[in-house]
């Protein structure tokens, strides 16, 4: 592996003085970095490119930033199989496991091949407008998410699977989640966590006013269709918590699973369980 290419939280105050010192050591490595055009810091010898173009041009990549960082890059163009180094600028995260003072090591595994991935599953979205006329397409990784405003009132959710009828919500929402985002919005909201590697959807009310409306778990081959029959000006779809468009009644909203998926490398140093432990705190009093 001779190509890196690094991603950042452009706006952690100490991002720069963190790649420079990540910098020297690729560099006594006689790799080659590339990194995102518009990154403001001073980096010399480095080769700059346009964000969607980074994927193409690096046998691995690099995420300096926390998991909302590393959910923005999985909606990259091109970032399928290439394998993923997500590091955590703060406290240990979800998705970006590895700790900053970790990173050396694991490069030190990554170019001796001494290393493991893992895939993570991705969503296909569609929302379909009631006249049909415009579909507008989208990729999330943690979850989808239709969700009343803070003020509207509860909204009616028509929700099949595969067109089969499953159920109409009454509700404040309803989150869709792959077994990566299972850890996020849906746990908040009640719902189960999914070891990662499995093949599986979490379907999870938000609020639901009929109390024994509860998460239902999906084989992945499912395609979950949404339907906002009635509610307020104030609805919107949401992926990942990071990209969002208004809905209105009568739209339709299709998710399916992605041929697409990100590849992350596994911390050498900690287990999924133990980073479960340490998020959720388990075991304190």
């Amino acid at each position: 592996m001779k190509n890196i290419g690094i991603f950042a939280k452009k706006s952690h105050p100490e991002v720069g003085k963190i790649i420079h010192q990540v910098l020297n050591y690729l560099k006594e490595k006689d790799l080659n970095i590339i990194i995102e055009k518009d990154f403001t810091c001073d980096l010399p010898n480095v080769a700059l490119a346009e964000r969607n173009d980074i994927p193409g041009k690096s046998d691995f990549i690099i995420v300096f930033g926390g998991d909302g960082t590393l959910l923005s890059v999985a909606r990259v163009d091109s970032v399928t199989d290439v394998p993923i180094l997500a590091v955590n600028l703060g406290d240990l995260g979800f998705l970006t496991e590895i700790r900053l003072e970790e990173i050396n090591d694991v490069i030190e595994k990554v170019l001796a091949d001494d290393y493991e991935v893992e895939k993570r599953m991705m969503f296909d979205v569609q929302l379909i407008r009631k006249d049909k006329k415009k579909i507008e397409t989208f990729i999330a990784l943690n979850d989808v998410v239709v969700n009343k405003g803070a003020l509207s009132r509860m909204i009616d959710l028509d929700t099949y699977v595969n067109e089969m009828f499953l159920n109409l919500y009454k509700v404040d929402g309803l989150i869709i989640s792959t077994p990566t985002g299972s850890t996020g919005y849906s746990l908040s909201a009640g719902g189960p966590i999914i070891y990662p590697s499995l093949k599986l959807v979490a379907i999870t009310p938000i609020c639901p006013h009929t109390l024994t409306n509860r998460p239902i778990i999906l084989d992945d081959k499912n395609e979950i269709s949404v339907r906002l029959k009635s509610g307020d000006d104030d609805v919107y779809l949401t992926m990942d918590g990071q990209v969002g468009v208004k809905m209105n009644i009568g739209d339709q909203v299709k998710v399916c699973k992605s041929p697409k998926n990100i590849t992350l490398i596994k911390s050498p140093f900690r287990n999924y369980f133990e980073v479960l432990k340490e998020k959720l705190k388990w075991g304190e009093r």
